[in-house]
């Protein structure tokens, strides 16, 4: 099975002197293809720390960081963009989606700045889009739909591109329940049909138990980190 991430002793640190704060604490860690992995932690734990390191966000203070077989602490930051664009996709709480742009425009963002032709494209996306349950919203605004349909534009767009890996922060911390509940059900049929490799980082007791692998973070040290058994399984 393919190595995706791969940290070895990572560190980082902010600020100086007495307000110096050391975020992570040697962290080495190892996802591979194909994961369903949830890390939690309090706040301030380091999560939001450790997936901007992972998905070339953020530049540890030491130690080594290779991602989809790249060594990446070295790249440059349109090297690291680049990186990001092909092999990565990202879902974020607040779900970042353009408002002036339709839920196909949205989805096809990244596919528009790989250059993929237009066609092409928007075959991909509808497919993607039908794949999530959006079939017939594709020309709405994000102001057009529930909570629950921004997220899932989100996931079509972070997945269209089939990227080697999804970083998924706090994905279903803005719906209810219910929502979140039909969120992680199709982000886990996403992995189990298409092979989508997830990580995602949270604080909610749902997503902690749908997940595999679970990774407990705190003062920026990984304290547990262990394979789960559950409905999925």
């Amino acid at each position: 099975m393919a190595t995706i991430v791969d940290l070895q002793e990572v560190t980082k640190d902010y600020g100086q002197g007495q307000a110096l704060t050391h975020a992570l604490r040697g962290v080495n860690l190892v996802i591979e293809a194909g994961e369903f992995t949830a890390m939690a932690g309090p706040s301030g734990s380091g999560k939001s720390t450790l997936l901007n390191i992972m998905g070339g966000l953020d530049r540890p203070t030491s130690g080594r960081v290779e991602v989809d077989g790249r060594e990446i602490s070295d790249l440059s930051n349109t090297e690291l963009g680049l990186l990001r664009r092909d092999r990565l996709g990202f879902i974020f709480q607040s779900y970042n989606l353009i408002p002036v742009l339709t839920a196909l425009e949205n989805a096809e963002y990244v596919l528009m700045l790989q250059g993929v032709p237009i066609a092409e494209r928007r075959a991909r996306v509808r497919e993607v889009l039908a794949e999530v349950g959006l079939e017939g919203l594709e020309n709405r605004f994000p102001r057009q739909l529930s909570g629950g349909q921004q997220q899932r534009v989100a996931i079509a767009r972070a997945i269209v591109s089939e990227p080697a890996l999804v970083l998924a922060d706090e994905p279903t911390a803005n719906v209810d329940s219910k929502t979140g509940t039909a969120l992680l059900d199709l982000m886990h049929r996403l992995n189990e049909e298409k092979g989508v490799t997830f990580f995602f980082s949270t604080h909610e007791e749902a997503v902690m138990k749908r997940a595999r692998r679970l990774l407990q973070l705190e003062d920026g040290v990984i304290l547990n980190d262990g394979i789960q058994t559950n409905k999925w399984n």
